[in-house]
């Protein structure tokens, strides 16, 4: 454990270190799996609305998660006062769980890490709250000074400093410290009376320093307003089957949610996936790599350790168009027979931990770009993407394209508006025509929602054609 989490879990916090293991020891004696988990969650959101700071949090929240394991049942207690008393209530609500412990031999440990992907400094309050809020000012006149048809700027800034340790019998301990920042802007611009949006947002695992700098947030706010203009010049968008051109890099998050969710352990382990029992077996076209990895320095996915202490790896899914692997946490590597991959992620303290992504990208073919709108005679080049909706059992999705445009006898033409795409998952994969080599990573916004949980992700492929996909749009 590293300074700073000793500092906060056994000194400021007030738990005795020896008699915290003895209360883990006697907890997990006997049990297949399981550990303290310990939390300490530092947040600011800012919100300027129109001129105005909506909205101003700051939130200071710690606690801790007892989890005992035995088969596939958890005994998990959870609490918001870190002292040994607590520790010890909530020990006799999990020990619960060992009365259908399997007899297998518990799991090991983790491996251990050297890694540390980031600094133990916190980031919130390197930073004066007036000059967070001079930044948001800034962000609005400068963009009202852009154009004229500017009728709205929305600016969200948020922050946040997390410090984890991950306690298991035996005394083993594992500690990581993550921070995360993020900058969002929205532009409703107006040309008569039409009005449209426009959107940009970015972040990742560092401070809010980077946005401090006029460079970084002016890019934010011109991609912001010229999505907007984009809409302003919108089209109906066509439908029908047609040829897709995804773009790099944010796109991904269909392959994220529409691929993704099938592909971790729990679901494939209960046979709910549409990828269950497929491994070795080809799920896609030739060409197609994916992989989850969660080493990739500063990216909003990334983390040294997960919720369970494991370290984080790349972990490759499907290769060459064949299915090779799953996402598993500690529990469905055990009952599947594999190893742990460091996806075993959870909200905060007060929940469980669950196979969860972390950085989920396509690899880079060898097309060029402009090849792939090239080979198409009516389609659609779709580059950002909304909410979507997904069934994780059957693999159908439905997603709404934030920014869209025609591909008319090879070229990419007017934009359009009110473009969705509807296909199957592990259909869509087998419909890849063309990989472009532009590989990008997301700008940074992803968060993946999931029984009532939601972590920090991060998405990333390159541009894609796929032949075949329903479009519904609003062209008549």
């Amino acid at each position: 454990m590293n300074a700073t989490t000793e500092k906060l879990f056994f000194h400021q916090a007030g738990l005795d270190e020896g008699e915290t293991r003895r209360i883990v020891d006697s907890t997990l004696h006997g049990a297949d799996d399981g550990e303290l988990f310990l939390e300490c969650r530092l947040s600011e959101r800012l919100f300027y609305d129109d001129g105005r700071l909506r909205v101003g949090d700051f939130d200071a929240s710690q606690g801790f998660g007892l989890r005992c394991v035995a088969g596939e049942a958890s005994g998990y207690a959870h609490g918001n006062e870190l002292s040994n008393a607590a520790l010890r209530r909530a020990s006799q609500a999990a020990v619960a769980a060992k009365r259908g412990h399997s007899g297998a031999v518990a799991m090991p440990a983790p491996p251990a890490t050297n890694r540390h992907l980031y600094a133990d400094d916190n980031p919130i309050e390197a930073i004066p709250f007036a000059e967070k809020l001079s930044l948001l000012q800034d962000i609005d006149a400068f963009l009202r000074d852009q154009d004229a048809c500017v009728r709205q700027v929305r600016v969200g800034l948020g922050s946040v400093w997390q410090a984890v340790g991950i306690m298991r019998a035996g005394g083993d301990m594992r500690s990581d410290v993550r921070p995360l920042s993020r900058l969002d802007i929205t532009v409703v611009a107006a040309r008569g009376e039409r009005m449209e949006m426009g959107y940009a947002g970015a972040g990742g695992r560092e401070s809010l320093t980077r946005w401090m700098q006029p460079q970084a947030w002016q890019e934010q706010a011109l991609e912001a307003l010229r999505q907007a203009r984009v809409n302003l010049d919108s089209v109906p968008a066509p439908a029908g089957e047609m040829d897709v051109v995804l773009g790099p890099g944010w796109p991904g998050i269909l392959l994220h949610e529409a691929v993704g969710h099938g592909l971790e352990g729990d679901f494939n382990r209960k046979g709910t996936s549409a990828f269950a029992g497929l491994i070795g077996q080809r799920v896609a076209a030739p060409g197609v790599t994916v992989v989850d990895d969660g080493t990739i320095p500063g990216r909003r996915g990334s983390l040294s350790i997960d919720d369970e202490g494991t370290p984080t790896r790349c972990t490759t899914l499907i290769e060459d168009g064949i299915l090779v692997g799953y996402m598993h946490d500690r529990m469905s590597a055990r009952l599947m027979g594999a190893e742990a991959g460091g996806n075993g992620r959870r909200e905060s303290y007060a929940h469980l931990p669950m196979p969860r992504m972390t950085n989920t990208c396509m690899r880079s073919g060898d097309a060029e770009p402009a090849a792939l709108p090239a080979r198409v005679k009516r389609g659609l080049y779709a580059c950002a993407f909304g909410g979507g909706q997904v069934d994780i059992t059957s693999g159908k999705f439905v997603f709404s394209c934030t920014e869209a445009y025609r591909i008319e006898d090879g070229k990419i033409t007017a934009p359009v508006k009110g473009a969705t795409l509807i296909g199957n998952g592990p259909d869509i994969l087998t419909r890849v025509a063309m990989i472009g080599n532009d590989m990008r990573m997301d700008s940074g916004i992803g968060t993946c929602g999931k029984e009532g949980q939601s972590v920090p992700v991060g998405v990333g492929q390159p541009s894609m054609l796929i032949e075949g996909l329903t479009v519904g749009g609003a062209e008549t």
